[in-house]
């Protein structure tokens, strides 16, 4: 799983969304990429899958971008636990995402193939997601 090799605090406030995505907001690198469409947490087994899956399908030829990292930790408390013993320890790592943000970018695809994969790989995510096309090549 993707996790940050240091950290300057072990862990963090759930903190607040932004509206919109500040930054990270167009496709840049590929043809295609996956846009999100609601704010959430993405967990590192999320990316994970998605990389698989875009592993899969630009094995031949291709190239795919994760556009995002988990570098958020995410505690959890063990099971039946009363209140007021402090925070739980680290479970895992998410990627915090706003409205806009790219998430995922393919190139070397045909448009079908393109769009396949990545609504292969909005399956995978907790957010609702947009397929986009790079109108700046």
């Amino acid at each position: 799983m993707l996790a940050p090799k240091r950290q300057k605090y072990r862990k963090q406030f759930r903190g607040i969304w932004r509206r919109l995505a500040v930054k990270g907001d167009r496709v840049n690198f590929g043809s295609y990429g996956l846009k999100s469409m609601t704010s959430g947490w993405i967990k590192d087994r999320e990316i994970e899958a998605v990389r698989v899956v875009f592993a899969r399908a630009t094995r031949k030829s291709g190239k795919f971008w994760i556009r995002i990292f988990p570098d958020k930790p995410f505690t959890k408390k063990p099971p039946e636990v009363t209140m007021g013993a402090g925070k739980g320890d680290v479970a895992y790592f998410v990627a915090s995402v706003t409205p806009g943000r790219i998430l995922f970018e393919v190139d070397g695809l045909n448009e079908t193939e393109s769009r396949k994969v990545l609504s292969n790989a909005a399956s995978k995510l907790s957010v609702k997601t947009k397929i986009m096309q790079n109108i700046y090549e």
